[in-house]
């Protein structure tokens, strides 16, 4: 059970138990000491929901350890791969600055690390503080190697908020009986959607509402009259997901390691990749309040687990093993109450430093596909909408990953591996929400697959429209941009027009990943300051599996601290 106190006493302790110091020079000025960890992917046995399997884990833990540092720590981690499969770490939501070659996604910015090989990254937490978390990726291994990473303020810095009594970390994860990786390959073998999670996870453990599960559930114990500082992290695959603790209030104060002005709701929606820290204070009659964890479904016509994980509030003094009192969760298709969530994250300064003169501006759609089956086993292979494939694309490119990483053939300048000519924009504008073809298979094809980057200057001010189609489905996708985090500056529904849209440029919210809106669109904006190639997709597994993601190629600039590094000595081969 993750569980800690805030103050700083401990948890500096706790920094130096997981961690220690090393003397090798960092490539970023690094102005905190280093903190070193080894992983080992290694399989474990386990059982959960009647029954037990083998699972890829990290020093055979799940979810795996925490990561704890401080702003601008260098941190060192040394990854072992004893399992069969490929693996990579993606430490998400770290910026990465000059030191792309540790961002970790797999054919993008690295070989996978092979069984019986070894890897280290090694990173600084430039100017970044807050509620991350490391994950594989490399197929579906994410569902089940995760883990928290905690970068606090520097010593002597307080949070902007009244310290809380305790801190909780409670990451919300997918759990299949069957093997990940298999699942992974039957998906794609028979070109339909995936099958759904078995059950959903708080800190791995399902809760009462699953067979077998009735001891399997978290808790936190709580005092009455305290206030919590929850750090939520979604983890999950497939699935968006709606949080509520019964009876009590949500604080919203930090989304994506960044802090923001305090929101209070019931209820908070976040997609796979995104995190975010909530107060909660125990002002309640003692008792026991389930913490609820229920999917988020906007796309129509998918299969989905409707099953809650429950998790227990728990207030010390109530009596013990009483009946938990329901958390009340929206509809799983209850756009409005995602809306309201949105609506609320403003950026915690004003006016924060968006860019307001562009110099780049790209107009990206995001949506599936379904190809035409060409399949001589048509009922294996092509179990998409109407006998068709399935795939996604961005601007109707669906995305291949290369047989090398793009990384290392951009930077050795190895040719044929992927090419620098992905458009700004869509080849055509239409409607493309409510006006988009909908003769499945006949005329939903993806233009083309391929591996296309788009390749932007140093120091430019980039705008960055998202737009959702109807092509198949619309759907809130959540898009992550690694190598940066941007300010969301506009966001609405229907087909972006800049002459209606309204814009925030005095306290966005500045985020890593995007839930870009059903049947909508979102606006950010960032400068491309950090050279290397960063990957952008969205965070739905399966989506990313079928193409729905693209490679942005920011070049080096010409001043000290402007350029990509050369490659670790112990970079993994192909």
């Amino acid at each position: 059970m993750v569980k800690f106190s805030s103050s700083f006493p401990l948890w500096l302790s706790l920094l130096l138990i997981h961690g220690y110091n090393v003397l090798v020079k960092a490539q970023w000025p690094s102005e905190g000491p280093i903190r070193f960890y080894e992983f080992k992917v290694q399989n474990t046995r386990v059982a959960k929901v009647c029954t037990s399997k083998d699972m890829v884990t990290i020093n055979g833990m799940f979810p795996g350890p925490v990561v704890y540092a401080q702003e601008d720590d260098r941190i060192i981690v040394k990854v072992t791969n004893e399992t069969p499969y490929n693996t990579t770490i993606h430490w998400h939501g770290v910026r990465q600055k000059l030191s792309c070659w540790f961002d970790g996604p797999s054919y993008i910015t690295q070989c996978p690390i092979q069984a019986g090989q070894s890897f280290t990254y090694d990173f600084t937490m430039v100017k970044q503080k807050g509620t991350f978390f490391w994950h594989a990726h490399v197929s579906w291994l994410r569902a089940t190697v995760y883990g928290a990473l905690i970068v606090y303020p520097k010593t002597g810095v307080p949070y902007p908020f009244k310290a809380p009594y305790e801190e909780h970390i409670l990451i919300l994860g997918e759990y299949w009986l069957q093997d990940v990786v298999e699942l992974e390959h039957e998906t794609a073998a028979s070109g339909g959607p995936p099958t759904p999670a078995n059950a959903f996870t708080i800190n791995g453990h399902p809760g009462p509402n699953y067979n077998c599960s009735n001891n399997d559930v978290y808790q936190i114990d709580v005092v009455s009259g305290k206030t919590y500082m929850l750090r939520l992290v979604h983890a999950g695959l497939n699935v968006e997901s709606f949080f509520a603790i019964a009876n009590h209030n949500l604080t919203i104060v930090e989304a994506d390691a960044e802090y923001t002005k305090p929101f209070t709701t019931d209820r908070v929606m976040l997609g796979p990749g995104q995190t975010m820290v909530v107060l909660v204070t125990a002002d309640q009659p003692l008792g026991r309040y389930s913490m609820a964890m229920g999917p988020y479904i906007s796309a129509k016509g998918v299969k989905f687990q409707n099953i809650s994980s429950i998790a227990y509030f728990q207030y010390l003094g109530a009596v013990p093993n009483s009946f938990s009192l329901p958390a009340k969760l929206p509809s799983f298709n209850d756009n409005l109450a995602v809306k309201t969530v949105m609506d609320g994250l403003r950026s915690l300064t004003a006016p924060v430093n968006v860019p307001r003169k562009i110099d780049s501006e790209l107009f990206v759609t995001i949506g599936l596909n379904v190809q035409k089956c060409h399949s001589k086993t048509p009922k294996k292979t092509c179990q998409g909408l109407n006998n068709g494939v399935m795939a996604a694309s961005m601007n109707n490119i669906s995305f291949v990953k290369p047989k090398v990483s793009v990384l290392e053939a951009y930077y050795k300048k190895i040719n044929g591996y992927f090419t620098e000519d992905f458009p700004g924009v869509p080849r055509k504008f239409y409607d493309f929400v409510n006006g988009a073809p909908n003769s499945i298979p006949n005329n939903t094809e993806a233009v083309m697959n391929g591996t296309r980057a788009l390749v932007l200057e140093y120091g430019s001010r980039v705008q960055l429209i998202l737009q959702d189609t109807g092509t198949v489905t619309t759907e809130n996708h959540p898009i992550h941009l690694h190598g940066y985090s941007f300010y969301v500056v506009g966001y609405g529904t229907g087909n972006y027009s800049p002459q209606n849209a309204s814009f925030n440029l005095v306290d966005p919210p500045y985020m890593n990943t995007i839930g870009v809106p059903v049947g909508g669109w979102a606006a950010v904006r960032f400068v491309a300051d950090n050279p290397g190639v960063w990957f952008m997709h969205c965070h739905l597994d399966i989506h990313q599996s079928w193409g729905l993601g693209t490679v942005l190629v920011v070049e080096n600039g010409k001043g000290k601290l402007e350029s990509l590094p050369h490659p670790p000595a112990d970079l993994p081969r192909c």
